[in-house]
């Protein structure tokens, strides 16, 4: 195929890296409203709305630090071709669909990584990773579920001993108000972390091919576009999910929904920061648990835990593969 993008191609990538993020934004709505509407403070409609209209401001809050490790911090942008960018978001999508089929909660975030990782290394072999993003992003599989389950868990201490001496129903109506707040932390988190993956693929591929000049960036009407196409997506849910990540890991009153939304929230605002693409899925698994094991241990229903952290183990490697096997197809089939 000719070295330079042909106009309709380029309009076909970006418009599969929007599909990729309407899914994003579907897939991972659940880690946004799960604790609201497991809590019973907000109908599945109402807390989707909410979540979307807080996913679609959050460019307002951050900077694109996540973008920009996308774009350039993961694989090497000189080996950047349409033919790469198409296979790493087939392998992302698939992942997606197949984690979303079975009600998986899954990263999205990492599935990305895991399908420019597979197309790289398809291309160019182990030299095309970019390895200090690589291992920055690897390091926070771990980091984020952890950070998420200590500041969660704390939360819990320090909330029962402000309120010990509040009845039961004082208590539930103080945090049936403020999960309205969390629960728009953790959308804003989500949206600002999320988005800027989508953002990252789209810029990249436009300076692979000669159009933001010398200087890598990302264009306002790529940011504002991807914030929109989440928030788009998140308006449709993930039913199977929502259930998942509300319910089938551990029961959960307002306080305790509050404390684990806060815990994730401020996770991922520290993550956003440093320009690390984290998993919110991870991140509120975590604070979910801690908010569990606060209570006792065995309210922590941990087989269901134990298969997602699973999923998070091969989501790269499975995506990567994926990925992988689209470029060699893509290749044999399309491109020369």
């Amino acid at each position: 195929m000719d070295a330079s993008l042909a106009l309709p191609l380029l309009i076909g990538l970006i418009g599969v890296a929007l599909f990729f993020d309407f899914m994003n934004g579907m897939h991972d709505a659940a880690n946004s409203v799960a604790t609201i509407v497991a809590t019973r403070v907000l109908s599945p409609q109402y807390a989707v709305a909410w979540a979307a209209f807080f996913n679609f401001i959050a460019f307002l809050f951050f900077g694109l630090h996540v973008a920009q490790t996308l774009g350039t911090g993961i694989i090497n942008p000189q080996i950047i071709d349409p033919r790469v960018i198409f296979a790493a978001l087939m392998g992302a999508i698939v992942w997606n669909v197949i984690t979303w089929r079975y009600g998986i909660p899954s990263s999205s975030s990492h599935a990305l990584v895991g399908g420019l990782l597979g197309a790289g290394i398809a291309k160019a072999g182990p030299g095309a990773m970019v390895l200090s993003g690589v291992l920055k992003t690897s390091a926070a599989i771990f980091l984020s579920p952890l950070v998420g389950f200590i500041l969660a868990l704390f939360f819990v201490f320090v909330v029962s001993w402000i309120f010990v001496k509040r009845t039961p129903h004082e208590v539930d109506r103080t945090f049936r108000m403020g999960q309205f707040v969390s629960a728009s932390m953790y959308s804003l988190g989500h949206g600002g972390n999320d988005a800027q993956k989508t953002m990252g693929i789209i810029a990249v591929l436009l300076f692979s091919q000669g159009h933001l000049g010398d200087t890598f960036y990302v264009p306002f009407w790529v940011v504002i576009t991807c914030q929109a196409v989440m928030g788009l997506g998140t308006l449709f849910g993930g039913w199977r999910i929502v259930h998942t990540m509300g319910s089938k890991i551990t029961r959960l009153n307002p306080m305790q929904g509050f404390c684990a939304e806060t815990g994730g929230a401020l996770t991922l605002f520290m993550a956003t920061g440093l320009g690390i693409p984290v998993s919110t899925t991870h991140t509120i698994t975590g604070a979910i648990v801690g908010v569990g094991a606060a209570r006792r241990m065995s309210a922590v229903r941990w087989g269901t835990a134990g298969s997602i952290v699973i999923a998070w183990v091969i989501t790269i490697p499975a995506a990567a593969g994926i990925a992988a096997m689209t470029f060699w197809l893509a290749g044999l089939l399309f491109w020369e």
